[in-house]
């Protein structure tokens, strides 16, 4: 007789702001159907295009279920069935050779948001490499350089419950393709059009979303501070300023004034390509149709002076009045303890610079072991040619926790097969909404497929390690994080999130960073300062080597809100830095996350996700094609000085003239092809040269048409 199906409550695990919860139907041990759930406010029942068919990735006919040992050379992607414990006993002990010749940090964890959930994503991951005296990895590529801008006016980078924009007169969707990146977000806009509202969109790209709005402010890439600053002074200039109210909330006004009136109106436009008299409306607009709502994600970061994009947005909603500011990331990243142990004195690396750092003849100790997990880097990290150079050292010993045979796990001596989102437990969090799901495994895992967790349970098992914590159970590993007494996470308790799926957040209603100064704080590892510690936090006193450091939650007092002088700088590798650069490759390239149905690097090897026609194509203006003699559907060669890539030319009018787009995330599917990231730009956009996101944007290229000879979509002889 057949088992009645059963309903098992989760949610999404992509780096996504929606963080959908969803329903699994299992029919005899087997996942049949997976739904939005319909009673959880933000997803209201409904998943993404990327997310719909999620079950035909779990049992997809390429997924990895043994673990595999490498027998043709790297990036050949030649491998032999190897059993558990065979490579368990073979990891350890090339670590443990690793570590005994040259110290813990000749081991370099690789790793991003494969999966956001807080327990598979690190915290056992992140005690086992305390443990050894790893290499620290700033995880820092995406998303960093967004908080820490919003943070420099905000205190904090936290906003608004999005539900609020439904009661918007003016949205302002800032860098941001919220159709494509934070669809869920879109009901609650049409929300505020139905009562009135002006939809806005400020990007250099006729993105789809900007396609649905009202009016399209389309600035020259990267000159958002220099639009900003126009608009401060317009503001100023008709007295729309409540000068009285900003010096009384925020510091640092005159100075913002300042250089506000030094650019000028004539200066903005002339920055951002902008007529005049769309500065002055757009001014007008946020100043007067009120409540006003700035919405941005984190796009914008990835420039050299991204920091400043994204402290200019939230200091133009204090000047303006405009409500509240919607930033980065939100809420959950401030509820949770810190459960890992506070990091050593040992060397950091940003994630961005992989190629550097794998490539560093003489760095000391050499990153001798590299072990990769949820993170796909021969796709998603820049400077591709030396990240990929790195990956084939012979001296490297790669090991890839992974689902797929990705490009990166091509390059592994060793592959290690884990769970999906369906097979194993998780606590998810957001950064878009103020909802918290638990994730509970709705069938076995497939094969041999173990989750992360598990695999660093073992690893710290074999290896001796000696640390508090290491053994915990994944349902420990929750509840700890549940328990961190975090106002916001009052009445959440694993047992009603077992039994209910998920819950809102205790944030007050109509709380907002913008008017309230009194902010709990836990700490975050990720944003942490010289000691280890995010800003804010306070230790419990239990800094013992080896053994949890936990924080408590308290309120903190950020004072006033903080302005501050704010200068337009075009970053060195832009058609207005340097100006010799600039004169050899004359367009800027800007990688997009531009297709619904992949997202980063997932799926982007998956033929029935990759749109028509299935590979990358070079999107150009139709006056900077004529002037090459590029004609649409044409071969053409990419390059700049890290490289070069042979596609497509798509002639486009979405863009303006001197700038070229590529999507981001495509698997280049072979250790001779590459993809957009062979020419994207590794310098960290940020204040501080290790603390950042990559300046994927501030990319310069030349294209020309391919030679005859070249038939191979993404061929390189770079």
């Amino acid at each position: 007789m057949t088992d009645a199906p059963t309903v098992v409550r989760g949610a999404c695990h992509h780096d996504c702001p929606d963080t959908c919860a969803w329903e699994v139907t299992v029919r005899d041990g087997v996942a049949v159907h997976l739904r939005g759930d319909p009673t959880q406010p933000f997803t209201d029942g409904q998943l993404c295009p990327k997310v719909n068919p999620f079950l035909d990735r779990v049992y997809h006919p390429d997924r990895l279920l043994r673990p595999l040992r490498r027998v043709g050379p790297k990036g050949e992607g030649r491998f032999e069935p190897i059993d558990w414990d065979a490579a368990i006993a073979e990891i350890a002990e090339r670590i443990g050779a690793a570590v005994a010749r040259h110290g813990g940090e000749a081991v370099l964890p690789y790793s991003l948001d494969g999966t956001q959930g807080l327990v598979q994503k690190g915290v056992l991951a992140d005690r086992f490499f305390a443990a050894l005296g790893a290499t620290r990895l700033n995880r820092h590529i995406c998303g960093v350089t967004a908080w820490h801008g919003a943070a420099d006016v905000l205190g904090v980078p936290l906003g608004a419950d999005p539900a609020e924009i439904a009661m918007a007169q003016t949205v302002v969707l800032w860098g941001t393709n919220t159709l494509l990146t934070n669809r869920h977000l879109w009901p609650y806009i049409e929300s505020a059009r139905a009562g009135g509202a002006m939809v806005i969109v400020v990007d250099p790209v006729s993105t789809m979303t900007a396609q649905r709005s009202d009016w399209h402010i389309q600035p020259r890439p990267g000159t958002d501070v220099a639009l900003v600053l126009g608009m401060i002074g317009v503001l100023d200039r008709v007295g729309l300023i409540d000068e009285e109210r900003v010096s009384a909330t925020a510091s640092g006004w005159p100075e913002l004034r300042a250089e506000a009136r030094a650019l000028g109106l004539e200066g903005a436009a002339s920055i951002t390509g902008l007529a005049e008299a769309d500065i002055i409306s757009l001014a007008h607009r946020i100043a007067q149709q009120r409540p006003a709502v700035l919405r941005a994600l984190i796009g914008m970061e990835h420039r050299e002076h991204g920091q400043d994009i994204h402290r200019a947005v939230a200091a133009l909603a204090v000047v303006s009045g405009s409500g509240y500011m919607r930033s980065t990331q939100v809420y959950f990243d401030t509820a949770f303890a810190d459960l890992v142990p506070p990091p050593g004195p040992q060397r950091t690396v940003n994630m961005s610079a992989l190629g550097a750092t794998l490539t560093d003849a003489s760095l000391q100790p050499p990153v001798t072991v590299l072990l990769n997990y949820g993170c796909n880097p021969a796709a998603i990290t820049p400077d591709q040619n030396r990240v990929l150079a790195g990956l084939e050292r012979d001296d490297l010993f790669t090991v890839v926790i992974e689902q797929f045979m990705t490009d990166t796990a091509r390059y592994a001596d060793i592959v290690l097969p884990t769970t999906t989102q369906i097979e194993h437990l998780d606590l998810m969090n957001a950064w878009g909404h103020l909802y918290v799901s638990l994730n509970l495994p709705a069938i076995d895992p497939l094969g041999e497929c173990l989750p992360n967790t598990e695999i660093f349970r073992r690893l710290a098992g074999a290896l001796t390690l000696d640390t508090s914590g290491l053994a915990d159970s994944d349902e420990q590993v929750a509840r700890d994080l549940l328990a961190s007494g975090h106002p916001w996470l009052d009445g959440i308790t694993y047992e009603r999130l077992e039994r209910d799926g998920w819950a809102r957040l205790a944030v007050p209603e109509g709380w907002s960073a913008m008017t309230e100064r009194a902010v709990p704080v836990a700490p975050r590892p990720d944003c942490a300062d010289s000691a280890g510690r995010a800003d804010g936090a306070v230790s419990a006193g239990n800094d013992t080597p080896g053994e949890m450091h936990r924080t408590a939650a308290p309120a903190r007092q950020l004072g006033p809100l903080r302005l501050g002088a704010l200068r337009y700088r075009p970053a060195a590798e832009s058609p207005s830095g340097d100006a010799a650069l600039a004169g050899r490759y004359r367009l800027a390239l800007m990688s997009l996350k531009q297709h619904q149905r992949f997202l980063n690097s997932h799926y982007g090897g998956f033929e029935h996700h990759l749109p028509d026609p299935p590979q990358p194509q070079l999107e150009v203006d139709a006056a900077d094609a004529a002037a090459r003699g590029i004609a649409d559907g044409d071969r053409v060669r990419v390059y700049n000085d890290r490289g070069e890539l042979f596609t497509t030319a798509a002639v486009s009018d979405r863009l303006q003239p001197g700038l070229v787009t590529m999507p981001f995330g495509w698997w280049a599917g072979g250790a001779d092809e590459r993809t957009v990231n062979v020419l994207t730009n590794a310098a960290v956009g940020g204040h501080d040269p290790d603390v950042g996101s990559a300046a994927f944007h501030d990319t310069l290229v030349e294209v020309e048409p391919a030679p005859a000879t070249r038939q191979t979509a993404n061929d390189s002889s770079s």
